[in-house]
Order: C-alpha cells, then sequence, then structure tokens
C-alpha cells in the first residue's frame, strides 16, 4: 500500500509540473510578443490594378526595382496550388509549422550521406526565411523553425501561403508567382500548362541558377526534376510528364504592361496593404486608343506641351479611361494633370446659364447685351476683342460671348454660383488665398478646378442635373450607380443647356456627314485661360463624357493655342475611338503608338494615319461604313490601290468595306508622301 504522504507527493509534483508548463509557455509568449516576425518585407509589396475586364494595367516595383507583386490565391490556378504542395510541402496543412516526418528524413538523408541534400524545411519555414533571408546554418535554421511557429500562431495557412507566393524569387528582380507568370509566360497565374506550373515549382529553389533565359538546360532539368517527384507522388502520369518535358522554356523576359500609369499607379499606391488585385473602372483597349491620340496630340503642340483625358460613362460615373500627361517622356509627363488644378477658361459658363435658367433668372432666350460694360471696377471683353450687340442667352453660349456671361453671373451673383457648385461636391480655388469673396471672374475662368471636377459637372448635365462622385475602381462603381445623387439643376434645365452646347460648331472636318446622321450628337464647350496656358474641351455624347486639357505642365503660356484648335479635335477624335472595334491589349509599355502615329511633327513629315491603325482588325456594317482619319494636307485616299470616295457634306472619306477580308489602306499627300496601315475587316 502506498503511504498515506504519496498522495500529496504526487499533487505537488503535478502543481510544479503545471506550474513550470505555464511559466514555459508565459515566456514563450513572452519573447513571442518580444520577437515578433517581421513582416514589413510582406507589407513592401504591390497589388495590380486591373481593368473592368481584368485585363492587367499596372503593378508598382518596390525598393531596389524589385517587382513584389501580391499573389492573390483567386486568380492563381488551383492545380499549380496542389501541386507545389505535393513537392515542397505535403502535410502543410497538418503541421503547425514544422514537419517532425520530413525534418527527420532531411535528417537522416544529411546523415547517411555526410552533407547536406534535403533541407526539409515546410512552406511556413521557407516563408520565414524570405522574410528574414540568413546564411544557411545549424542555428539559421532552428531560427526559421522558431519564425515559421510564429507566423502559424498569427496567420491562417491561406494566408502563409499567399505570403509565400508573393515573396518567392523567379529570377532578377522577379518576386512572386504573379510577377513571375506575367514576366516568363505574358499572363496571370490563373490557368498554367503542367510545364508551366512545373518551371514555376522549380525556379524558387535556385533562381538564378535555373532562369530560363540564360540557362535552359539547368531550367529543363529542375523542371524534369520537379515532374518526375510529381509522378512518383501519383499527381500525374507519365504521358502528361512527357507533354510537358517537350513544352518549350521561355527564351526571354516579358515587360510588364503600363497602361494608365500614372491613375493606375495612385489606385495600386492607395489599395489596403492586404489587397492584392485592384479592380478598376478603366477600359483597357479604350485606354490605349485615348492614350495614343493624347500622345500625337502632345506632339503637335511642341516638346514642352502635355495633355489629360477623361472619359466618364455617365450612367455609373465609370471613368473609363484616365490620361494624366503625355508620356513620362515629355516635360511634366510624372504629374498627374487630371488632379491638378487649372483655369477652366469658359468651360464653367454652361453652369452659369444653368443656374440662372434653374432660378428662373433667365431662359434660353432671353436677350442679352454684348456690349462694352464695367461691372464694378472689372470690365470684361470678348475673346476676338469685338462686340455683337443683342444676342439670346442661347446664342451668347453656343458663341462663347464673355459679357454676356458676366452679366448672367451678376444676377446669380457669384458667391451663390460657387455655393451650387461646393454642394455638389465641387471645389473651385482662387488664385489669391486671401481673397473673401467670389468675383465675376469665375465665368471666365477666374478659379482652379480639377480636371475630374469637370468631367463630373458635365456629367451632371448628361444625367437631368444629378452630381455623383466619379468612380475609380468596380466597387465604387456598383455603390454610385445605386446612389441618387445631388441635384444641381432640375432635368429640364440640364436639357436645356445640353441642347444649346449641341449647336455648337465643331472644329473644322471633325464631323463627317455620316457621323452626323448616325453618330452621337456632341454637347460640348472649350474654354481658354489667360495667356493661353490652358486649352480645355469638355463635352457630352452616347451616354459619355469626355474632358480634354493640353497645356504645359509648370503653368507656363503658349502661344495662341485655344481650346477650340487644341482641344476640340482631340476631343471629338476621343468620341470617336469609343466606338471603335475592341482589341485585346498587347502586354507590353504603353506609348508604343502605331507607325503613323510616331511622327507628328506638322513641319513635315508626310501624313500621320489614325484610323484605323496597322494590323487593326474592325467590325463595321456596310451601309454605315468607316470614317477615316488622317493628320496632313491635301490628302488622298486609297484602298488596295483604288482611290477612295470621300463625303459629299464634309469631304472627309467614308469607307465601305464590300465584304470581310484584309485590304490596304494608303493615304497620300501633295508632295507625295504615303502612309499606310493594312487591317482586317470582320462583318457584324
Amino acid at each position: 500500500m502506498r503511504s498515506p504522504l504519496a498522495r500529496p507527493r504526487v499533487i505537488r509534483r503535478l502543481t510544479i509540473a503545471v506550474c513550470g508548463l505555464v511559466a514555459c509557455e508565459a515566456a514563450a509568449a513572452s519573447l513571442d510578443l518580444a520577437f515578433p516576425p517581421n513582416l514589413s518585407k510582406a507589407r513592401r509589396s504591390s497589388p495590380v490594378a486591373l481593368d473592368r475586364n481584368g485585363a492587367w494595367l499596372r503593378a508598382l516595383p518596390v525598393e531596389g526595382g524589385r517587382w513584389r507583386i501580391r499573389a492573390d490565391l483567386e486568380r492563381t490556378d488551383p492545380a499549380f496550388v496542389r501541386n507545389l504542395l505535393k513537392v515542397e510541402d505535403a502535410r502543410f496543412y497538418q503541421h503547425l509549422g514544422v514537419d517532425p516526418v520530413a525534418a527527420a528524413r532531411a535528417a537522416l538523408s544529411d546523415l547517411t550521406r555526410g552533407r547536406v541534400v534535403s533541407g526539409g524545411s515546410t512552406i511556413s519555414m521557407q516563408t520565414a526565411r524570405l522574410l528574414e533571408p540568413r546564411r544557411r546554418t545549424f542555428l539559421a535554421k532552428v531560427l526559421q523553425a522558431l519564425r515559421a511557429v510564429q507566423l502559424e500562431a498569427r496567420l491562417s495557412k491561406r494566408q502563409i501561403l499567399s505570403l509565400y507566393l508573393t515573396l518567392a524569387p523567379y529570377g532578377g528582380n522577379v518576386e512572386g508567382v504573379r510577377g513571375a507568370a506575367r514576366a516568363w509566360f505574358g499572363h496571370e497565374p490563373e490557368s498554367l500548362t503542367l510545364g508551366e506550373q512545373a518551371l514555376l515549382i522549380a525556379l524558387p529553389q535556385s533562381p538564378e541558377a535555373r532562369r530560363p533565359d540564360r540557362r535552359p538546360k539547368a531550367a529543363w532539368a529542375a523542371r524534369h526534376a520537379v515532374l518526375e517527384k510529381l509522378v512518383r507522388a501519383g499527381a500525374v502520369d507519365r504521358a502528361a510528364e512527357a507533354d510537358a518535358d517537350a513544352e518549350a522554356l521561355p527564351r526571354a523576359r516579358q515587360p510588364f504592361p503600363a497602361l494608365a500609369w500614372l491613375t493606375a499607379g495612385r489606385l495600386a499606391r492607395e489599395a489596403p496593404a492586404d489587397q492584392a488585385t485592384v479592380t478598376t473602372t478603366l477600359d483597357a483597349n479604350l485606354q490605349q486608343r485615348v492614350e495614343t491620340l493624347a500622345r500625337a496630340a502632345a506632339a503637335a503642340q511642341g516638346r514642352e506641351s502635355s495633355v489629360a483625358v477623361l472619359v466618364i460613362d455617365v450612367a455609373s460615373r465609370a471613368v473609363r479611361a484616365a490620361v494624366g500627361s503625355a508620356g513620362q517622356d515629355r516635360p511634366g509627363g510624372w504629374e498627374d494633370m487630371t488632379r491638378a488644378l487649372r483655369s477652366p477658361g469658359s468651360a464653367l459658363k454652361p453652369f452659369v446659364y444653368a443656374i440662372a435658367f434653374d432660378e428662373g433668372l433667365a431662359a434660353p432666350d432671353t436677350k442679352l447685351s454684348d456690349a462694352p460694360r464695367r461691372f464694378g471696377d472689372y470690365q470684361p471683353e470678348d475673346f476676338d476683342r469685338s462686340f455683337h450687340g443683342e444676342v439670346t442667352a442661347r446664342e451668347a453660349l453656343t458663341n462663347s460671348l464673355n459679357v454676356p456671361a458676366v452679366e448672367v453671373l451678376d444676377k446669380v451673383g457669384p458667391d451663390a454660383f460657387q455655393a451650387r457648385l461646393e454642394q455638389g461636391g465641387v471645389k473651385l480655388v482662387r488664385p489669391r488665398a486671401g481673397e473673401k469673396a467670389a468675383g465675376l471672374a469665375l465665368a471666365l475662368g477666374g478659379a482652379g478646378i480639377r480636371l475630374t471636377d469637370l468631367a463630373a459637372l458635365y456629367a451632371s448635365l448628361a444625367d437631368e442635373g444629378r452630381m455623383k462622385p466619379l468612380a475609380w475602381t468596380a466597387q465604387a462603381a456598383a455603390m454610385t450607380a445605386g446612389l441618387p445623387g445631388v441635384r444641381l439643376v432640375r432635368a429640364e434645365t440640364a436639357q436645356e443647356v445640353i441642347d444649346i452646347l449641341r449647336e455648337t460648331p465643331p472644329p473644322a472636318g471633325r464631323t463627317p456627314g455620316v457621323l452626323t446622321a448616325q453618330g452621337p450628337r456632341i454637347a460640348y464647350k472649350t474654354g481658354t485661360s489667360y495667356g493661353f496656358r490652358d486649352a480645355l474641351a469638355a463635352g457630352a455624347g452616347g451616354g459619355f463624357v469626355v474632358v480634354v486639357w493640353t497645356g504645359r505642365a509648370d503653368g507656363g503660356a503658349r502661344g495662341g493655342l485655344t481650346g477650340r484648335d487644341a482641344a476640340a479635335p482631340l476631343l471629338f477624335d476621343v468620341f470617336d475611338a469609343i466606338d471603335a472595334p475592341a482589341e485585346a491589349p498587347p502586354p507590353i509599355a504603353p506609348h508604343q503608338a502605331p507607325e503613323g502615329l510616331r511622327r507628328l511633327d506638322p513641319s513635315g513629315q508626310g501624313p500621320a494615319l489614325i484610323f484605323p491603325p496597322d494590323g487593326a482588325s474592325v467590325e463595321t456594317q456596310s451601309a454605315r461604313g468607316l470614317v477615316l482619319a488622317a493628320r496632313g494636307e491635301a490628302l488622298n485616299w486609297y484602298v488596295d490601290g483604288r482611290p477612295l470616295a470621300k463625303d459629299p457634306l464634309q469631304g472627309a472619306p467614308v469607307w465601305r468595306p464590300p465584304g470581310p477580308g484584309f485590304y490596304e489602306i494608303r493615304v497620300v499627300d501633295a508632295e507625295g508622301r504615303t502612309a499606310r496601315a493594312r487591317v482586317r475587316v470582320r462583318s457584324q
């Protein structure tokens, strides 16, 4: 029999053991809190900005120019993930950071062969090593194991896997499976061939020694070794292995796409630290066309000129294209001019009249006087320094007369006008911060406004007078579509102003008769700031609003370039581009204009064919045809060597293809200089 003293001893020992265990756990918890794993490298990663259809726009590099792009398991081939775990960590979902079976097997293998053959590292341990790189020693391996346990305590298995696929190196300055799939295969890792999967599994272990562009033999051998492991694991059969072995290795890295450089970059920077993908409202096809047009316009207006363009879907307020500059290679090219404060010139006049109509102070046919007049110490004059006598409000707005606009603003009250715009979310900024009262110069561009706000104002005119914020992401667009908006003016007032703006004479040669009959009628207004620093055009038509700005990013003056001459033609080009047939954007850096658009010096590089560009694939109905566009003077058009008839009303070329097929379009100027495009026509 046990001594009566035995039970207290057992209880005392158990108590000591429990206390010791608690003390160890407390010490471990304290050490864990005092020395947490360093996740800063994971935070220094970038999401991918995609267009509305999932096309890649841009991702941001991180320190040292490295492409560390956040993994998105929702956009990663599940078969790749399964095969990765079979090769690297078969018990990933069972262990707590360290796999005792794999560790024991690795230790036995190393002892048997007398050297390090297998590390037995789990995905969690490899992630810990990528977060805190160290020399490969026994102590480093122990620290990795401890860090792996810490990661397992803090993160879910899915988060750890995502972290590994974000940090894993794939050769050169590419980290993460999304960047690797884009760099080596030219597409997202959503769908990968077996050969592509095997290469992506093999590369992180020796990324430089196995780079397929520099060491193809080593890359093939490493890929084959992974395939052999998958065969032994029963994941694939020999036939699939043979097919994967036969896949060609990539010979070179592909450049990362960079459409909507400024906008996509901004949206990527603003994304939360744990967001892998930003789905924007932009349309990559339209964005690419508008960027090409913007670069052409800037080149035609001089080396110092830049261009900004916004295209807004009125129904959802979704931004479909956003060009912040004419390119990073131009002065001020890194400045996003869609968000810069610029003078709108006369582009705010429609809203002066709209509020006057809405308040019952005037009507479209109200008579106004366009004659010299002083308003206190302010005496405006018309742009052409002439006066037109008695005119209607409709005529004054259509012809952008200054004195009548100031007279109407005087009736509305500049403070009331500014307050009405601010109620809709638009902020006007006066050049002198100390100036307390808004002045009558507001009617003529006397306050700064952002292009984004100007676009929102014109979208309100096209949407029955309702103001809503612009939507830059798919999530924001879904929310904006359900908002009632803020009433700027009544629906009938907005329609009256739109009808007047439709009467504005179009730029010379910009609206062929065929487009007037069947295309959207554009209601637009131009603006020119003091010193010709800013040339603007804003318009609505076909369910879209387009705003165009040209000028110098540094605010310098440009001699004689007005909104009508420098911005309105591009406005009409962009409206044409909205209806152009869609083409998948190539996975290359932007600003690679078609050959016909690369030289636009008006001093004489020959004609430049704008639409259709070389290599385009277009759809058309024979009744409507295609309106062809080129820059140059005294142009003659030919299709497959035959002269092309022109529209009798406007003199613009309209081509009605006889049927589907391939055609050569040629435009020749008076000096015999030629531009050509080879296009394919598809029937609708």
